[in-house]
């Protein structure tokens, strides 16, 4: 047997050792913290906060390598459209759509790599179209400035938050529950999985995936070359006591922001009488956390009156760097850090040389990473 090492037990990671293991190899993975799933834990309860990724786009390939695997589990339900109380910040007030120019973009033939998004969608959308759509794709971006990256890049996602039915799915009790599964299909096909073991040197003895943040990448293998952009966003999650009338959404159209119930389809993830919210608001360079929890604020106070007084409990977070590759004018995914990194060394995770949208590209790239370290095994995207 073949033996494969991958370092780091998040999403990429777990693929990777699956993957790698269906194959016909002997597979040890290491994780540097006691829990496997990185940013794709799940808080324990009472509140069953996401650390990561808060939905599952459907029809993306992450989405098929689950599902075929008996992996994807239930999906909580989502609230439907019509009476979800799902609202838009536009000129200061909340309204219940979105402007008609901003969903012309969505249809609009595929915008180009070498421009920003702004300037291209505002010959078509007008100015205040193409800021509403900028602003509103930051819920797939976590970017302060979606308008002055690559027009390809935010149109994909524009078109992938704007789709009917809608393609954002929640895997039911959060990500933990993904991850589990993942876990134990992992240990069933004998994967040697040690937590606790911080990496500082490459395994020996077979090829290697590297799936860890490009910066831990970067210091693992010396490799200055290991860079790629991303975003800062502000995180503030809440309980608070239930109260009729609260929006399901709030999605900020005048700046990047996005407040969400997740409770309203899952109500597992706080106790009986209280609702869970997770909001995530960029800031710039520059900017501190205190900014955009007041701005995250400005939201739940439009779209759930009184939240203070209701408020259970709370928490606050500042993602750096954390919140996957975003692309500016002139570059795609093929320009991030490759896959491939010679000698037998392979990186996955969201921020490499793959295509899709958020914890998509660690799938993807995972999957890559596996096809390429063992040939002889052929494992295949879907299979």
């Amino acid at each position: 047997m073949r033996r494969i090492s991958v370092i780091g037990g998040g999403l990429a990671g777990l693929t990777a050792a699956i993957t790698a293991a269906e194959a016909g190899a002997r597979v040890t993975l290491y994780e540097a913290h006691h829990t496997v799933g990185g940013r794709a834990r799940t808080a324990d309860a009472p509140y069953r906060t996401n650390e990561g990724p808060h939905a599952l786009y459907y029809r993306g390939p992450h989405w098929t390598w689950l599902k075929r695997r008996h992996l994807l589990g239930p999906l909580a339900p989502i609230p439907p459209l019509e009476g979800s109380r799902f609202r838009f910040r536009r000129e200061g007030r909340l309204r219940k759509v979105p402007p008609g120019a901003m969903l012309r973009l969505v249809r609009r033939r595929e915008a180009p790599v070498d421009r920003d998004f702004h300037g291209w969608a505002e010959e078509i959308a007008g100015e205040a179209g193409a800021r509403a759509a900028a602003h509103y794709s930051a819920v797939a971006i976590f970017h302060h400035d979606p308008g002055s990256l690559s027009a390809a890049f935010v149109q994909e996602r524009l078109r992938r938050t704007t789709a009917l039915p809608p393609e954002a799915h929640y895997p039911a009790g959060g990500w933990g529950s993904v991850v589990d599964r993942m876990t134990s299909m992992a240990w069933n096909l004998g994967v040697r999985i040690e937590i606790g073991s911080r990496v500082a040197e490459l395994p020996r003895g077979g090829p290697v995936v590297v799936a860890t943040s490009l910066p831990a990448a970067r210091a693992l293998l010396g490799d200055p070359s290991l860079t790629w952009h991303s975003g800062r966003t502000a995180l503030l999650d809440l309980a608070v006591r239930q109260r009729r009338g609260d929006a399901f959404v709030v999605s900020d159209l005048d700046a990047p922001g996005w407040v969400e119930r997740f409770s309203a389809g899952d109500a597992s993830l706080a106790p009986a009488g209280e609702q869970l919210i997770q909001s995530q608001v960029p800031v710039a360079p520059g900017e501190n956390k205190a900014v955009g929890i007041a701005r995250a604020e400005e939201l739940l106070d439009l779209g759930y009156p009184g939240w203070r007084d209701r408020t259970v409990w709370r928490r606050e977070a500042l993602a750096a760097g954390r919140t996957g590759a975003v692309d500016p004018p002139g570059s795609t995914w093929r320009d991030r850090p490759g896959v491939d990194r010679g000698d037998g060394v392979y990186l996955a995770g969201d921020q490499v040389a793959a295509p899709g949208v958020l914890s998509e590209v660690a799938f993807a790239s995972a999957i890559e990473a596996v096809r390429l370290a063992l040939p002889e095994g052929r494992p295949a995207a879907a299979a």
